[in-house]
């Protein structure tokens, strides 16, 4: 323990070290903005059984809908000695996953339903960096900031919720000592794909009556998604999506037509693009009769053929 405490503070003082790795700046952040002392022995701190029910209502449906993945994952991981977690954008533990001989073990950690994960409260840990970076992190065993985590493995990605805003992380720890770096990488390859799931489940749900558009925009594993209303006009777009296409990380939309978003600017504009889009999905429905889309149109057959010829439809 004394030497994982002299390593931190000598990590922090030196003045490259916080610049080139995010460890090293998680550290800082620890002692600097939150305060918090390596040594520490004593064990997260735990909101009470009211203060839990009224985190878990504030997450809505996430909860609902992360419940089968995190039994999917944990089916994948839980022989292996690995609790599952799911916490809240604040880093209290919401809901878990263990087996029952270790369940005292994470609970000893503070692995439990209701402690607080936190960088402010903990440290440098998965949970607390993940939440505080938005990013994908493993933190590997003396990695962690308090000498009394550095038996623990910890490989998180953060859910984003449909508006754009964090909602929370999903853990995998283990306090196995013989689980390597190249097993914790795999590990988190399988976080960050769970984690995905439950972002596009819950925008999913949470834009059910609208028409979900898989934007793939560049190589990016972050969920690429659209809602996009009866009109054209996008409604709805997952953080990934709003990372790509400059629409602010979160909060409401200014409306877009997706065909624009898109990069779809070939051909008609305005209303000749609504004209034609209308013309073509008559002349679908009609199997290409044009006097059966005219009449569906409410238009004579000549009008139909005018516009056609006006907005560059073939009559075949």
């Amino acid at each position: 323990m004394k030497e994982h405490v002299e390593t931190v503070f000598r990590t922090v003082e030196s003045r490259s070290a916080p610049a080139v790795s995010r460890i090293a700046a998680s550290w800082r952040r620890s002692i600097e903005r939150h305060g918090l002392h390596p040594g520490e022995e004593s064990a997260p701190s735990r909101v009470d059984g009211s203060q839990l029910r009224q985190r878990r209502d504030r997450t809505g449906s996430l909860l609902q809908i992360a419940a089968p993945k995190l039994d999917q994952l944990f089916g994948l991981v839980g022989q292996s000695g690995c609790t599952v977690v799911l916490t809240d954008a604040e880093g209290v533990i919401l809901d878990q996953r263990c087996t029952a001989a270790d369940q005292d073990a994470f609970e000893h950690w503070g692995l439990a339903q209701g402690t607080d994960w936190s960088e402010a409260s903990v440290g440098t840990n998965g949970v607390g960096t993940c939440i505080a970076e938005e990013r994908n992190v493993i933190v590997h065993r003396d990695e962690h900031f308090l000498a009394r985590n550095v038996a623990m493995s910890c490989m998180d990605a953060p859910i984003y919720a449909p508006d754009g805003h964090i909602a929370g992380a999903l853990d995998v720890s283990s306090a196995r000592s013989d689980q390597t770096e190249a097993f914790n990488r795999l590990i988190a390859a399988m976080v960050a794909q769970t984690a995905r799931q439950i972002e596009v489940d819950t925008f999913r749900a949470a834009f059910s009556g609208s028409r979900i558009v898989y934007a793939e925009k560049d190589s990016t594993e972050a969920a690429m998604l659209l809602a996009v209303d009866a009109d054209d006009i996008v409604i709805g777009a997952t953080r990934g999506a709003r990372k790509a296409f400059g629409l602010g990380a979160y909060g409401p939309l200014t409306p877009m037509p997706a065909s624009d978003l898109l990069g779809r600017e070939d051909g008609p504009t305005g209303f000749e693009k609504a004209e034609r889009a209308a013309v073509m999905r008559a002349l679908a429905r009609a199997k290409g009769n044009v006097s059966e889309a005219a009449r569906g149109l409410g238009v004579g057959r000549a009008t139909l053929y005018r516009r056609m010829k006006r907005l560059g439809i073939g009559d075949n």
